[in-house]
């Protein structure tokens, strides 16, 4: 596939830039959906539509939202740099740096809620903490939006298009390793 793009739902071809705005949006689905099992879960008790929900939301962030930070660390936040270099690179670096310690930051909250999600998923009646869950789910809108709003806008001006074609061909490669190790 030619210019670093990637399929999207319909079939078009999408770019890495676009691609990634797609995930933020599947996040942050995922985000509510997790604040809805939470009041599903304190409502009605884990039963066969609280134990879907749950196997969905860990599916989305135990793949989909650690494959997402390591596009951006791995290949766009570098790309970023690069494209500044002999400027100064201060201000992108500080940016590009805050995003990754979010992920931490964000990874660490996940695998809190991670195990009662598993559980619910299991069949077991419990539910994570609503304030953790809150939590987690202002953090990741709050950092989505930023992205959203000041890198990816960025990363679109000051990348050229072999950047971009490069860091394509990265996520492409990272992402169908997860699609093979997912088929076996």
């Amino acid at each position: 596939m030619a210019g670093g793009n990637f399929p999207d739902a319909g079939g078009k071809a999408e770019g890495p830039l676009e691609m990634l705005s797609h995930v933020h949006a599947r996040t942050l689905q995922h985000c509510e959906a997790l604040r809805q099992l939470v009041l599903h879960l304190d409502e009605r008790g884990c039963d066969e539509q609280s134990r879907r929900a749950a196997a969905s939301v860990l599916r989305h962030f135990d793949i989909y939202a650690a494959q997402y930070c390591s596009d951006e660390e791995e290949d766009l936040f570098p790309a970023l740099l690069e494209s500044v270099a002999g400027s100064d690179p201060v201000c992108l670096r500080d940016l590009t740096s805050a995003m990754a310690q979010q992920h931490r930051t964000l990874e660490m909250m996940w695998q809190r809620l991670r195990k009662p999600l598993a559980a619910v998923a299991a069949g077991k009646d419990t539910a994570p903490d609503n304030g953790s869950v809150d939590v987690f789910v202002a953090l990741y809108r709050s950092h989505i939006e930023h992205e959203q709003v000041e890198l990816l806008p960025m990363a679109a001006r000051l990348l050229t298009d072999d950047a971009l074609e490069q860091v394509g061909k990265s996520m492409r490669k990272r992402h169908s390793v997860t699609s093979l190790s997912l088929r076996a």
